[in-house]
């Protein structure tokens, strides 16, 4: 049983086709083909039911599957074990939201790049639909994100970071603008949207136009423009507001807070790598350990 056959077992089953998991490998589909029929040989039983251009995991295949999985991991894990030295070396795979990437991140990563040169950083986006998967596969190897203070995971490692505040900001420069009254609100899959819905019903949700946008920068800018207000984790919009470009409003209803999370799976093996960038981002904030 070859590793490379394992691999492309997995991919076919993420992708959801023979041709997507060739394409994302860069091998030929005949290729992946073949080291389906040699992994089936191998195990005596048929691993997909191909209908027509469709295929599905038979029952072999659903049993095989997390075996695979853990298989693949194990041995990345080795590689790891074997290649550590007490000077960290090698990719470490982080994972973040978009406003962790854009406005936290990049000087925690520089400083870890001038400490320990030889580590090779890579940021990905979470998909939050699929946090756990992406962090039990390995796709990342922890992930760093924006979440209510009370949330909480049983299927993973999480520890706090540190608490932030929400900002309830406008424009300084928005004159006799008659749209300086909309609320521009995040996503619904946003984190901290309840807590923006949740002071619009404080205020009564009438009382004030709602404009929805799919970014925190889009909603940064269309404040500077004045086209309204937002809500947004304070370090997001720290620099505008000590610019000067805009202003704090008061809240008057209680908003709930927002923490900054480390999150990783519950098995991962915490690598030098890992272990020197968990340390810089708790060197820029206080760990409060969530669940074990």
């Amino acid at each position: 049983m070859e590793l490379r056959h394992l691999i492309t077992f997995r991919t076919i089953v993420e992708k959801g086709g023979f041709k997507k998991a060739a394409d994302a490998l860069g091998y030929a589909q005949s290729s992946v083909t073949g080291h389906i029929r040699e992994l089936e040989e191998e195990l005596g039983h048929p691993l997909f039911d191909r209908l027509g251009r469709s295929i599905s995991l038979t029952q072999a295949g659903r049993s095989f599957f997390p075996y695979a999985l853990e298989i693949i991991k194990l041995y990345a894990q080795s590689k790891e074990v074997i290649h550590a030295s007490n000077e960290p070396s090698g990719q470490l795979i982080i994972g973040a939201s978009e406003s962790v990437m854009i406005h936290w991140l990049p000087a925690i990563m520089m400083e870890l790049m001038e400490q320990y040169p030889k580590v090779e950083l890579i940021l990905k986006s979470i998909d939050y639909d699929n946090l756990f998967t992406q962090l039990k596969n390995g796709d990342i190897d922890v992930a760093i994100l924006v979440e209510l203070s009370n949330w909480n995971r049983d299927d993973l490692n999480i520890a706090k970071i540190r608490d932030e505040k929400l900002s309830l900001v406008q424009s300084t420069n928005r004159g006799n603008n008659p749209h300086a009254n909309r609320m521009l609100v995040t996503e619904l899959a946003c984190s901290w949207r309840p807590a923006i819905d949740e002071y619009l019903h404080g205020i009564g949700n009438n009382a004030m136009p709602v404009i929805e946008l799919p970014s925190i920068e889009a909603i940064k800018k269309c404040i500077l423009c004045g086209m309204g207000q937002s809500m947004l984790p304070h370090f997001v919009i720290k620099d505008e507001i000590e610019n000067g470009l805009v202003e704090e409003k008061r809240l008057n209803v209680n908003a709930q807070s927002l923490s900054l999370y480390a999150v990783m799976h519950k098995d991962k093996w915490i690598s030098p790598n890992l272990k020197v960038f968990l340390q810089e981002v708790n060197d820029n904030g206080s760990f409060d350990t969530v669940s074990p």
